[in-house]
């Protein structure tokens, strides 16, 4: 994969009004398109004022050059910064003078992408910094700063390396293979491959936490009618956004918050209760809640704890069966303490006095795994994740065939095929269609 070679222009800075918007341009001729836009050559690295003019001379806007000569800027190229007025015209109006005078519109991610191209960044910092600018948290920002100054990246490297070390040591074994059982055995591979494997399934349960911090989980709050589901919502959120009424199946529609619990984003679908209904809008409302349940990520069962004496157990698809599920007793402020005691198998609450609710919280993190007094994880990409998951599968189909047949040439594939799964994660190994998917994903200027 050869660097573009044309020049490229965007705004980086958001659409609007503001007091100052950049122009940005990238490529071999950014230096002369300033000269042609501005009548001036700038200096590297020196805030320059120039007036900008249109290709008949007209003058658009009086702005700051700032020139960053290859390599030494974020692209890698010759860049430069038009810093103008923050009008949408005349910021439009500057930008249409750069097009006419040898730039091309950049494409969605592509400064990001010519970085990593020009051996800037690898493929997960520039994954890092469209989470960065994504972040809908404090946890999140410092948990893709990590990634983007490489935290990620090098645990993934030195996985690779070790694995590496591994590979040519088993290898080498194939070229002797009257002694092939005896090369393995003395070499300790098995310990070897054993204490890698740790270490691999250390980073995947520190990957899918920043899998949350990305994305959040999905939290549907299911139980019968009148178990307070709405009321739990509102209480959660801090605000009447569910309507709450004493009339059982008032809830018809999915309802869909989100919220933050210990910088972890959770969005909270709130839910039609359980129930046998006639009703056909309340029918569709049901239909509704059992899709909801198939796709959540954690499912909150709530019960009228001032009523078990009718409990009679909810039915949950089977589809989540395997879903974590956490169990909580609403109305705790008219549950006698005798009653609650009895019934300890789930948290209690009070969504109408917030009684329980940081505990709920609390609860909520924990089943999930999030730690709120750990150290922000880093960010990591379901992609991520599927690439670990895909190593792991190759590794412990390795030490399986070590333990069993010691069968050398099994063991050298299924290892080289964990050590390109850990390749695609960082762009050691990529392609154009994984590259294109990635950064089609940013905003155009970035």
């Amino acid at each position: 994969m050869q660097p573009a070679r044309d020049t490229i222009a965007a705004i980086a800075t958001p659409p609007g009004t503001g007091g100052v918007s950049i122009i940005r341009i990238s490529g071999g001729e950014a230096l002369a398109i300033a000269a042609r836009v501005s009548g001036i050559t700038p200096a590297p690295r020196r805030a320059t004022l120039a007036h900008i003019r249109d290709a008949r001379g007209d003058t658009l806007d009086q702005a700051l050059l700032l020139y960053y000569p290859a390599p030494h800027s974020y692209t890698g190229e010759d860049t430069l910064e038009i810093q103008g007025h923050g009008g949408i015209a005349v910021t439009q109006a500057v930008l249409a003078a750069v097009l006419d005078a040898g730039a091309r519109l950049a494409e969605p991610g592509e400064y990001t992408r010519r970085a990593y191209l020009n051996n800037k960044i690898d493929l997960a910092q520039a994954e890092a910094i469209a989470d960065l600018i994504n972040a809908r948290s404090q946890a999140a920002v410092k948990a893709a700063n990590r990634s983007l100054q490489g935290d990620f990246s090098r645990q993934i490297e030195t996985l690779a390396a070790d694995l590496l070390a591994l590979r040519i040591y088993i290898e080498a074994a194939l070229d002797f293979p009257e002694e092939e059982i005896d090369f393995l055995r003395e070499g300790d591979i098995a310990a070897r491959l054993q204490g890698w494997g740790e270490r691999l399934r250390t980073l995947l349960a520190q990957s899918t936490q920043g899998r949350l911090m990305n994305d959040g989980i999905n939290l549907v709050i299911a139980g019968k009618p009148n178990a307070g589901k709405s009321s739990l919502l509102n209480a959660l959120v801090g605000e009447e956004r569910a309507i709450v009424t004493a009339q059982a199946g008032t809830t018809r529609d999915i309802v869909r918050e989100t919220i933050l619990i210990h910088g972890m984003p959770v969005n909270i679908l709130d839910t039609a209760g359980l129930r046998e209904a006639s009703d056909l809008v309340e029918q569709e409302g049901i239909r509704r809640t059992r899709q909801a349940l198939n796709q959540a990520d954690l499912i909150l069962l709530l019960r009228d704890g001032s009523a078990l004496d009718d409990r009679g157990d909810e039915t949950l698809p089977p589809e989540s069966a395997d879903t974590p599920l956490l169990l909580a007793y609403n109305k705790a402020d008219q549950t006698p303490p005798a009653v609650q005691a009895q019934h300890a198998d789930g948290l209690w609450l009070s969504a109408k006095t917030g009684a329980g609710i940081d505990a709920l919280r609390d609860a909520i993190a924990c089943a999930v795994g999030r730690d709120s007094r750990e150290e922000s994880p880093y960010i990591a990409r379901e992609r991520h994740l599927r690439a670990l998951h895909q190593a792991e599968r190759h590794y412990q189909h390795a030490l399986a065939q070590l333990h069993a047949s010691q069968n050398g040439e099994l063991i050298a594939e299924d290892l080289r095929l964990a050590h390109d799964a850990l390749g695609s994660i960082t762009g050691a190994v990529s392609s154009d269609d994984l590259l294109g998917h990635i950064f089609s994903s940013f905003c155009i200027g970035k």
